[in-house]
């Protein structure tokens, strides 16, 4: 089966992971008024639908080995008694909030659709498509079972716990969430939100693996808020939680459809490639919501765009970082001063790392807070590569062309001085330039290695020719308010370093050599 067509570009649709709530002062009146009146109102029986639903989300495990504990809990007066309380509690809650929901289409039985795929993922408030679901399992961080209440509701519904930050727990997570979708009906449906976090609607964000690495048929599940005020989403910037919850609580009432579509039944080629099968739900459910799909993920907690494996940060660091330079009282010709001097403590016996102290003298800064931003934009220590900063920079500055800039780049990540680079010194030289490190690099550093070792030629040829990567140039690494010329030629050390057209070994500048020479200090891992 081949792909659908192709993702819309995401750099022609707006940041997916900001909402902001636009209010007339006629509606802030009103919210306010109602929201004296009916937050109090709603919040107080909600918490009381919680505080019942506790002790029996208890009973339900309570006196159960850990064995008896690890199947599933579908018959006996557990099941008949406590899930009916539970589910009829959940409805309640989500009614006493304010919202009417209506039910489109046919749920699929768990046999048929060992898992439902829900999106647009908007907020917390998503949750109220549990109860439309016979309260299918889901998948929860390990964090959530500490939450009163919340942890005893994960455990009524047997969710799959994963801490994201260790990665034996994410195997274990997957592992169980691939047998439970393949017990054939021992175990109950489950419920997945795709795209892993929430946006503001305006698209949908490329689906993360986890609902489809079975291979089992999948019913996708659209919510749809057809409101004149959006109050429900909660996304990455704008909006806060408690805004949120606020406005919706505010609003006499708040419309929801629960849309079940059909089935979607894999073929052989999307059972084998969970990618490809993610891909095509998404597409289908974008194509119903009448929305674009595009490649945007959320990293962590850094929202980027996909581009042919590379990851770009939505807000760039190297943006913010001129900001802030800006700020401090640096001037064009001050911020590339103090690049140029990055690159000559690259060279020194100091080395390329530093710590916030040293970046301000090193910039010219004169606020230490302006230099501890700056390494947090870039490392989550409190040391930063220096190369990081100033190929990103650069990159988006008008201080020089691509070509010289990759010029610079090469020779610190050519490790050995050989002239080429290996998969860890590309990985690590796109990280630098983009700002931002690199995991997925191998389709890129395929397309540059099929012909041989990656050369500086190489590397410039396919980001500068390839339908792909060439965007990386024209659509990400483009100065704000630069001219369409810019300086062709760098500064290293203060002297002009080597533009040649080809570039040989054995006409490169100094800097290549000094590299060489440290590269026993150089990293060789990405998270060094």
């Amino acid at each position: 089966m081949e792909r659908r067509d192709s993702r819309q570009a995401t750099s022609d649709y707006p940041h997916p992971f900001i909402h902001k709530l636009n209010l007339t002062r006629a509606q802030r009146i009103r919210g306010m008024v109602l929201g004296t009146i009916l937050f109090p109102i709603r919040v107080l029986l909600v918490t009381l639908c919680f505080l019942m639903m506790w002790p029996i989300a208890r009973l339900r495990l309570a006196g159960l080995s850990e064995e008896e504990r690890s199947r599933p809990i579908v018959a006996g007066w557990r099941w008949w008694l406590l899930h009916s309380i539970i589910r009829f509690l959940s409805r309640a809650a989500f009614f006493f909030l304010g919202f009417w929901v209506r039910v489109k289409g046919r749920r699929a039985g768990c046999k048929e659709a060992p898992v439902l795929a829900v999106a647009p993922h908007s907020s917390f408030l998503d949750m109220l498509v549990l109860p439309e679901t016979q309260l299918a399992t889901v998948v929860s961080r390990s964090e959530n079972q500490k939450i009163p209440v919340i942890g005893a509701l994960l455990g009524f519904n047997q969710s799959v716990m994963v801490n994201r930050k260790n990665p034996e727990s994410r195997k274990q997570a997957i592992a169980q969430i691939i047998e439970r979708l393949t017990s054939n009906g021992y175990w109950p449906q489950m419920l997945m939100f795709p795209e892993g976090t929430t946006t503001n609607g305006t698209i949908l964000i490329k689906f993360k693996r986890g609902a489809f690495l079975a291979g089992v048929p999948v019913q996708p599940v659209l919510l749809h808020y057809p409101n004149k005020l959006d109050t429900v989403r909660w996304t990455h910037k704008g909006t806060t939680w408690i805004e949120t919850l606020w406005h919706t609580c505010s609003q006499l009432y708040t419309n929801v459809t629960v849309e079940f579509l059909p089935v979607y039944t894999p073929s052989q080629e999307e059972k084998d490639d969970p990618n490809l099968y993610a891909d095509n739900v998404q597409k289908l459910m974008a194509k119903t919501l009448g929305i674009p799909a595009t490649d945007h993920v959320m990293e962590g907690r850094v929202p980027t765009r996909m581009l042919g494996g590379l990851s770009l940060p939505l807000e760039p660091p190297a943006r913010e970082t001129l900001s802030l330079l800006h700020k401090d009282g640096l001037r064009e010709p001050e911020v590339e001063v103090a690049l140029t001097q990055m690159i000559d403590r690259c060279q020194s016996e100091q080395g390329w790392r530093a710590v916030a102290d040293e970046l301000v003298p090193l910039m010219g800064l004169t606020d230490r807070q302006t230099a501890a931003k700056i390494c947090g934009l870039y490392s989550k220590d409190d040391k930063v590569d220096l190369r990081q900063i100033y190929l990103s920079v650069a990159a988006v500055s008008s201080f020089m062309d691509f070509k010289s800039l990759l010029h610079i780049a090469f020779t610190l990540y050519d490790r050995e001085g050989r002239g080429s680079l290996t998969a860890v010194d590309v990985s690590d030289l796109m990280g630098a330039i983009v700002g931002s490190p690199q995991y997925h690099t191998e389709e890129l550093y395929s397309e540059l290695s099929w012909r041989g070792a990656p050369t500086e030629q190489e590397l410039f040829r396919v980001l500068t020719t390839h339908p792909t990567y060439q965007k990386l140039i024209s659509e990400y690494l483009t100065s704000e308010g630069a001219e369409s010329t810019t300086p062709s030629t760098p500064l290293i050390n203060g002297k002009v370093g080597n533009n040649n057209e080809g570039l040989p070994n054995d006409n490169r500048s100094a800097l290549l050599y000094k590299t060489a020479d440290n590269s026993s200090a150089l990293p060789h891992k990405k998270d060094d």
